[in-house]
């Protein structure tokens, strides 16, 4: 193991300190008689042994005083020779021939120090300490600038100098010292130091020139400021203003600039120059990044409130609100409601300029991902710009602008607005431009089609009266979204409105005879009122037939016996009306019959749906039909309701019982006796033949 230079030749080994090892309490429960920590202090105080002193030695003569020297000395070099390294050995031996007043050897002892470890700055200021105690100044001088010259960076050697000379009245090499040392470019201490040292003298014009050069070696906000507070506290006004000027020339874009920009306006504000303050207020709130100017709106709002008007407070307040709008899209700039409330602030103060900027740095915030969800709120920012442009500022030409870079920047192959196109094409035609909004339109409708811009579309060809351009659109519509009930409808009843009865019957043909369609019931029953309307009641017949074929639903059954209720031909005049009610009646019960006879034997399961068609059939024959109909019809075909209990086992696996309403029907019941009189004779049978046997 090596050994430790602070240890001279011995090891770490040999100089710890073994502690004895910790002996473990079984038994933890209190003592009958417990010790107090003043007991405890109290016996070890009294069991301590008496420390045992060297005695005096008393020297008599020289040679007993050489004798110890010697041995003194012999014994000090062992321990150099085994601790070389540890400074406080040569300390103590040094300080030990000074006590002896042989400053020759104890000055040799610091000299042979320091070739051991010259950085030791401890090791300088002893030796300067020793020469300086016992006057030897030139020596003390010689001494500092040998360590200041070496150790140029250790700011403690510089200042003992300093103290020395200024202690000896030496001025004029307490400033030479000075000026060395900051040819070094110390730091603010330093410099302040060397400042104050000139202010002790009175020197103002040497302070001042030193207070130059400090601002020129530090560039910071803080040198400046304390240059400036230099000037006032002379009473120099101008010199500090252009002090704060030049700062300001300089350091307007610094980090620490909204320190700089608070102390001149608060020394304009001492000054009395209210309007000189609140320019450099605002100026500062114009410079400076909104993040770091929460302190400088706090105080300007305290300055409009001290010294302002009512105008003058509401810009202040509307600035610290811009700051707090800044700092929000600062930290989160795609957070849109952030910019949108930015905006309206700036539009209720009504600077177009200023509107238009916060509407472009918002837009830039592109969504980082091509979602729905994510570009919602953005595409209302592009609307909103829009509109801002067009009504209030006016620029038409930037307006087609905005809306040419929106529709450019959304990526239509995985999402898209029917809304900016429209609105586009709106605006287009407010320009009595029909050609542009066409070929916007048109190309909406190539790169991104949607229900909402076939409809608005199709709206403005057929307020300008272009059917044929109608026409054309309803094709493409449904081109596209073949299975669109509700274009098929409006189609054909385009064709109707314009007498077009044939073409309106054969586009409802092809809308029924699609593969897919999304609401065939609304198409049925558009097909079924138009025929209707159009009187060809034979034909809405079999309409409905022919929906019977494709489902048996009940809502079909009640529509079909409402028709037939209905359908009287007022322009027969052959056969009076009274005549047709009644083949109306024939025929609705008809269709009533056929209902219940597929519910009883197709869907004998469907149990609430055929008491559904009877109750309707009740209350058509109890009031639809008039004096014409017979409830006797439909009342013993009615089912009774019964309250059953059924098990039901829920999504967690729990089986519990529920309630639920039966129909037991008449038919029914009848069945039901004869298979209990089947099982009686049965039972019977059985009986007789047992007895028998």
């Amino acid at each position: 193991m090596s050994s430790s230079p602070n240890l001279g030749y011995l090891t770490r080994k040999d100089t710890e300190v073994k502690l004895p090892r910790p002996i473990r309490v079984k038994n933890k429960t209190p003592a009958p008689v417990q010790i107090t920590a003043e007991q405890i202090l109290r016996e070890a105080r009294e069991r301590q042994e008496p420390e045992i002193r060297p005695p005096k030695q008393k020297i008599t003569d020289p040679t007993e005083l050489g004798e110890y020297r010697l041995r003194k000395r012999k014994e000090f070099e062992d321990l150099i020779r085994r601790v070389r390294w540890n400074i406080g050995v040569w300390i103590k031996y040094a300080q030990w021939e000074e006590s002896q007043k042989d400053f020759e050897r104890a000055r040799s002892v610091w000299e042979r120090a320091l070739e051991v470890d010259y950085k030791n700055h401890t090791l300088w200021l002893k030796y300067a300490e020793f020469e300086m105690k016992n006057k030897f100044i030139n020596r003390a001088r010689n001494v500092w600038n040998r360590a200041v010259t070496l150790l140029p960076r250790v700011h403690q050697l510089w200042y003992k100098y300093i103290h020395m000379e200024e202690m000896l009245a030496n001025v004029p090499g307490a400033r030479q010292v000075f000026e060395r040392w900051i040819k070094w470019m110390p730091d603010h201490q330093g410099w302040l130091s060397y400042i104050k040292f000139e202010l002790r003298y009175n020197e103002v014009d040497r302070a001042r020139g030193i207070f130059e050069r400090f601002v020129h070696c530090h560039p910071r906000v803080g040198a400046w400021i304390r240059y400036a507070k230099f000037e006032i506290k002379n009473g120099e006004i101008p010199k500090a203003r252009n002090v704060f000027e030049r700062a300001v020339e300089k350091l307007a874009h610094d980090d620490e600039a909204e320190q700089l920009f608070l102390a001149f306006a608060q020394f304009e504000e001492r000054c009395k120059e209210t309007e000189r303050a609140r320019c450099i207020y605002k100026f500062a709130l114009d410079h400076i990044p909104k993040g770091r100017a929460e302190d400088l709106y706090r105080k300007f709002v305290a300055f409009e409130k001290q010294y302002g008007d009512s105008e003058g407070i509401e810009d202040a307040i509307l600035g610290k609100r811009r700051f707090q709008y800044e700092d929000q899209v600062t930290k989160n700039p795609t957070n849109y409601d952030s910019w949108f409330d930015y905006i309206r602030l700036e539009e209720s103060v009504g600077n177009k300029e200023r509107i238009r900027e916060v509407y472009e740095r918002a837009i830039r915030n592109v969504p980082p991902a091509p979602e729905k969800r994510l570009w919602q709120r953005y595409i209302y920012l592009w609307i909103n710009y829009a509109l801002h442009t067009e009504l209030d500022a006016e620029d038409m030409e930037r307006t087609r602008d905005v809306y040419r870079e929106c529709l450019n920047l959304i990526p239509h192959q995985k999402l898209s607005f029917a809304k900016i196109w429209l609105l586009a094409a709106q605006f287009e035609i407010r320009q009595l431009n029909l050609d542009a909004a066409r070929r916007r339109l048109g190309e909406a409708i190539g790169v991104a089609p949607k229900d909402k811009i076939f409809k608005k579309y199709i709206e403005i060809e057929l307020q300008l009266g272009n059917m044929d351009r109608c026409r054309k659109l309803y094709e493409k519509y449904l081109e596209w979204s073949p299975e669109n009930c509700y274009a098929w409808s409006k189609y054909a009843e385009l064709e109707r409105s314009l007498t077009e009865t044939e073409r309106a019957r054969a586009i409802f043909e092809v809308a029924i005879s699609q593969p897919a369609l999304d609401m065939p019931e609304l198409l049925w029953k558009a097909y079924i009122d138009f025929e209707t309307g159009e009187g060809e009641f034979d034909k809405a017949r079999l309409l409905y037939q022919r929906l019977l074929d494709r489902t048996k639903h009940l809502k079909v059954w009640l529509s079909y016996a409402e028709f037939e209720a209905t359908a009287i031909n007022k322009d027969d005049e052959v056969v009076t009306e009274h005549e047709q009610r009644k083949r109306c009646i024939q025929r609705a019960r008809r269709v009533f019959e056929e209902a219940l006879n597929y519910f009883r034997s197709s869907a004998p399961d469907v149990k609430e749906e055929r008491a559904m068609l009877l109750e309707k059939w009740l209350n058509m024959e109890a009031a639809s039909f008039g004096e014409l109909g017979d409830v006797s019809l439909v009342q013993p075909k009615l089912p009774k309701k019964l309250k059953k209990r059924r098990r039901v086992t829920t999504e967690d696996g729990i089986t519990r019982l529920e309630e639920y309403i039966d129909y037991v029907f008449p038919d029914e019941t009848q069945t039901t006796n004869l298979k209990i009189l089947e099982a009686a004779y049965k039972w019977k049978k059985q009986k007789l033949s047992s007895a028998d046997d």
